[in-house]
């Protein structure tokens, strides 16, 4: 027979000192025997804005009163939802304890992916009151390494600014985030770990060393279950010391605790494991409690004690509550082995002051899908201080990719106004790579008109200053190479950038098969250009380099050497032939019919051109490129019998 949980009476909302609830109940049900299906009430300056804004009564998805068991902490806290001490019995006060620890966790995992953090760690009870888990050493400890932590996570994501891609990450909704002494946390969490840890060794000790420890006090009641309850608290404990110590190393600057945070990573991947090879005991000692269901929060199965997922759920006004399913702790712990991995490739980068290895590693990086956390801190790594790293000034940096000696990385001309600008567009460059696949083609696609007015501005300028500068030769070569050099390199980055952009619509799976051709063809046009610019400045680079060195006598080796095509330039060259392949072999399918033409009622194949290429359009990159350019360069492809076979052939053999 099911036991009759009721729950316990709510008390009524306290009125404030110019307002009184009223109960509109009786209007609300006289109200729904008059409307019908998909109607509602509004007043006469109700509109369609004001309609997407609105809330439905009584939807627990949209009516956050609707859903709450408490109306308040202290409500939840009288009714014994959170107690201290958890149990007067020491095995169950320390079974849900780890029982509160894997919840947290698994809470923890959830908010890095993007939910409320009201909602997720801080339906916590505990968390809320900081004060009442003072008499439990290990709750207290925990609790407040849980909130150093949290807090240590929102400052790395919102310095970063990655969190515009979720804005409910960072909403703190002033829930206490720090308490008296949390900058302790690790002197109290190291207490408790060695006192747990003297416990363990307590308890594994032979019959003669037992009588000098029996000062000890045991961690609970039943001498069978003392080691496995010791290991397991301690791989939770070690966890999260060893975390917290790595997002302080992470947090030096100029990368100077990566190599200690490495440390710290292994560390914390190997308590991972023993957080998994636990599980097993604390099932098996759950005294029936256990549900064996693969959505469970808690190793032992259990129900964890003290949270309550709603009672927050009003701090997330004027926005409705979202619909929060926590995260197993099976996938909590994937997701944080993926998240160590990840600041794992981090730690190991080798700091290249280069500003196209930077530039490659992050591309690179983002090939494994890292999440929001991970990425926040390899921004706050590229970008300190507006440098490379924190040491390397941008304009050194840019210097440097275009080729140029490093006596001019000191020259008065960075102090150019255009300069200065530049410098912050690759600034922005490098953050903007830092972020998910759809922020980063959005905000790729806006940024094109910006490196082409700057190029321009620099254009004007390199003008102005050459012609000034006409009077001293000596000046007047100086300049004339510094700019010569930074045009070069600002249109090879503008189509390396329009690339990127192009290449993220495959990953977001923004094209259709019909808008191959298309897509491919632009493609190909952006490649020659960014083959050309890289050619450019890459042969600039080597005459300024001959000019420092030429001698005499190797004047005839230097002669062959300008035939060599730099391999940067080749593997360009394999990427134009394969996107102009690509392009052609789709263009001769919907010219042969081979591919259905799509048949839109909304769009032409003119307006899907300007639809995908219009960001690109308005940079004017490349220039002179439009849909009558696409399409008289397609529209004659076809299948060669002759071609064919010969492919064949080439292909058997």
């Amino acid at each position: 027979m099911a036991e009759d949980r009721s729950l316990p009476p709510r008390a009524s909302i306290p009125s404030a000192d110019n307002s009184v609830w009223a109960d509109v109940s009786p209007l609300l049900q006289a109200a729904c025997q008059d409307l019908q299906e998909g109607e509602l009430i509004h007043g006469d300056n109700f509109n369609l804005f004001a309609a997407m804004s609105a809330l439905e009564i009584m939807d627990p998805k949209m009516d956050s009163g609707i859903a709450c068991t408490y109306y308040s902490l202290d409500e939840a806290i009288e009714n014994g939802v959170a107690p201290v001490p958890i149990s007067a019995d020491k095995t169950t006060d320390v079974r849900c304890m780890i029982d509160i620890m894997d919840h947290l966790l698994a809470c923890e995992a959830t908010w890095h992916k993007g939910h409320s953090l009201a909602q997720t760690v801080y339906s916590c009870l505990y968390l809320l009151r900081p004060e009442r888990t003072s008499s439990h050493a290990l709750l207290h400890s925990y609790c407040k390494v849980i909130r150093a932590t949290c807090k240590a996570i929102l400052s790395v994501v919102s310095e970063a600014r990655t969190h515009e891609e979720e804005d409910l990450f960072t909403m703190a909704y002033g829930l206490p985030l720090s308490g008296n002494g949390d900058e302790k946390c690790l002197s109290m969490l190291n207490a408790v770990e060695e006192t747990i840890s003297r416990q363990l060794r307590a308890c594994k000790a032979s019959s003669s060393k037992r009588r000098v420890s029996e000062d000890v006090e045991p961690l609970q009641n039943n001498p069978d279950l003392e080691e496995g309850y010791c290991k397991a608290l301690l791989c939770r404990l070690r966890f999260r010391k060893h975390f917290y110590h790595l997002l302080m190393s992470m947090k030096r600057p100029q990368g100077r605790g990566l190599e200690l945070a490495r440390k710290h990573i292994a560390s914390c991947i190997s308590e991972i494991d023993y957080i998994w090879k636990s599980s097993e005991f604390l099932r098996a000692n759950a005294h029936g409690m256990s549900e064996q269901n693969i959505d469970n929060t808690t190793a032992s199965g259990c129900q964890p004690i003290g949270f309550d997922a709603s009672l927050n759920c009003r701090l997330s006004a004027p926005t409705p509550p979202r619909s929060i399913k926590i995260l197993s702790l099976e996938k909590a712990l994937e997701y944080f082995m993926k998240l160590l991995q990840d600041l794992d490739v981090i730690c190991s980068y080798s700091l290249d002051p280069s500003l196209e290895a930077a530039l490659l590693f992050v591309i690179k990086f983002q090939k494994s899908q890292p999440d929001l956390v991970a990425r926040a801190h390899l921004q706050l790594l590229l970008v300190q201080d507006g440098k490379l790293y924190g040491r390397d000034p941008m304009f050194s940096m840019i210097t440097r990719a275009a080729g140029l000696p490093e006596v001019t990385e000191n020259h008065d001309i960075q102090k150019n106004e255009f300069m200065v600008q530049l410098g912050q567009l690759v600034i922005n460059l490098l953050k903007i790579l830092c972020t998910n696949a759809a922020w980063q083609r959005r905000k790729l696609g806006k940024m094109l008109q910006d490196w082409r007015v700057t190029y321009v501005q620099l254009e004007m300028a390199f003008k102005g200053e050459f012609a000034e500068a006409s009077k001293t030769s000596n000046n007047k070569k100086i300049c004339f190479k510094i700019y010569q050099h930074i045009l070069a390199w600002v249109e090879e980055q503008t189509y390396w950038i329009a690339f990127r952009f192009l290449n993220l619509g495959f990953e977001l799976e923004l094209y259709s098969v019909h808008d191959y051709c298309m897509v491919y063809w632009y493609i190909y046009v952006v490649l020659i250009k960014l083959a050309e610019k890289k050619h450019l400045r890459m042969a600039m680079s080597s005459d300024s380099a001959k000019k420092k060195t030429k001698k005499k006598r190797d004047s005839f080796k230097d002669g062959e050497m300008d035939y060599q095509i730099p391999a940067a330039v080749l593997f360009l060259q394999s990427q134009i032939y394969l996107a102009e392949g690509l392009s052609m072999m789709f263009a001769a399918l919907r010219n042969e019919r081979r591919i259905v033409p799509l048949q839109s009622p909304f769009n032409t194949e003119h307006e899907i051109f300007i639809q995908q290429f219009e960001l690109l359009q308005k940079a004017c990159v490349p220039d002179h490129i439009s849909y009558v350019t696409f399409k008289e360069s397609t529209m004659h492809a076809n299948f060669s019998v002759s071609i064919l076979l010969k492919t064949i052939r080439c292909c058997c053999f």
